[in-house]
C-alpha cells in the first residue's frame, strides 16, 4: 500500500493552520491565566504553533522547487543505479499545486535528453524515471539498438567501458550525450516506429534492454511529469557501506 505524501502534509498543515486561527478567534489561549495548568486545546495549540511554519516550509520546498526520490529499479543503468536517492527539480516543467497536481505556472517543457520522473498514467500513486527521447509529434525509428529520429539517425558508439558485463555505449540525442547499456548490440527489444501523439512524450531508459518504457506503456502525457531528475545526494543500500563518490553527481 503507498502513502501519498503531499495528501498526508497537505492536510496535517490544514489542521494546524484551523487550529491556529480558531485560537485567534476563538479559543484565545494567549489571554488565559499562566498559572493555571495547560488544559489539552492549550497544549494542542502549543504544538499547532509550533509545528505550522516547519510544515509550510516543508510542503513549499516538495511541492513548488525540489522533491527526493529513491531508485528502487536498474532500468536507468548506468546513468541511475539502485539505491541512488536523487533530487527532483519541480519547476522545471511547470509550477504545480499539491494533491491535485494542477498546473498553476507554466515555467517550461522537456527537452530531448532530459531525465525526467513521472507518475505512471496507468496508475499515478507509482513514480518511474526515464530519459525523453520523443517530442510531441516526432517520429522515433527503433531497429538494432539505433534510433532515428524525425529522419536522423542518432549517433550510438562503443566506447570500451564495460558494466557488469555488458558493453556501455554512448548515445547523442541532438548534441546531448549519455551512456546506455546495451546487453545485445545486434537486437532490440520492440523495434518499429512510433510516433508522439501532441502533449506527450516518448521515455526510454538507459538500460536498454531492462526498461518498461515508452516501448510497452506508450508516451507520456504531459499532465503526469513531475520533474527534472538533477542531482544524486546518496547512494546506500541495506547491508552496504555508501558509495560516498555519487554525492553530488549531475545527472546527465
Amino acid at each position: 500500500m503507498s502513502i501519498n505524501l503531499a495528501l498526508v502534509l497537505t492536510l496535517l498543515t490544514a489542521i494546524a493552520a484551523v487550529i491556529v486561527a480558531l485560537d485567534k478567534l476563538v479559543w484565545k489561549t494567549a489571554e488565559q491565566d499562566s498559572r493555571k495548568p495547560p488544559g489539552a486545546i492549550t497544549t494542542l495549540v502549543e504544538y499547532s504553533r509550533s509545528f505550522l511554519p516547519v510544515l509550510v516550509f516543508v510542503l513549499v520546498i516538495r511541492s513548488f522547487i525540489f522533491e527526493p526520490f529513491r531508485i528502487p529499479s536498474g532500468s536507468m543503468k548506468p546513468t541511475l543505479l539502485v539505491g541512488d536517492f536523487i533530487f527532483v527539480k519541480k519547476f522545471s516543467y511547470g509550477l504545480r499545486l499539491p494533491v491535485t497536481e494542477s498546473k498553476i505556472i507554466e515555467t517550461g517543457e522537456p527537452e530531448r535528453g532530459d531525465v525526467v520522473v513521472f507518475r505512471l498514467p496507468s496508475d499515478p500513486s507509482v513514480n518511474y524515471i526515464k530519459r525523453v527521447i520523443g517530442l510531441p509529434g516526432d517520429e522515433i525509428r527503433l531497429e538494432r539498438q539505433r534510433l532515428t529520429i524525425n529522419g536522423v539517425t542518432m549517433d550510438l558508439r562503443s566506447n570500451g567501458e564495460t558494466f557488469e558485463g555488458a558493453p556501455i555505449y554512448t548515445e547523442d540525442l541532438d548534441g546531448r550525450t549519455h551512456k546506455t547499456l546495451i546487453y545485445n548490440p545486434g537486437h532490440s527489444k520492440r523495434d518499429g516506429v512510433y510516433v508522439v501523439p501532441e502533449g506527450q512524450y516518448f521515455v526510454m531508459g538507459d538500460n536498454r534492454d531492462n526498461s518498461t518504457d515508452s516501448r510497452f506503456i506508450g508516451a507520456i502525457p504531459e499532465q503526469f511529469l513531475v520533474g527534472e531528475a538533477v542531482r544524486v545526494w546518496m547512494h546506500f543500500r541495506p547491508w552496504e557501506m555508501p558509495e560516498w563518490g555519487r554525492i553530488g553527481t549531475k545527472i546527465e
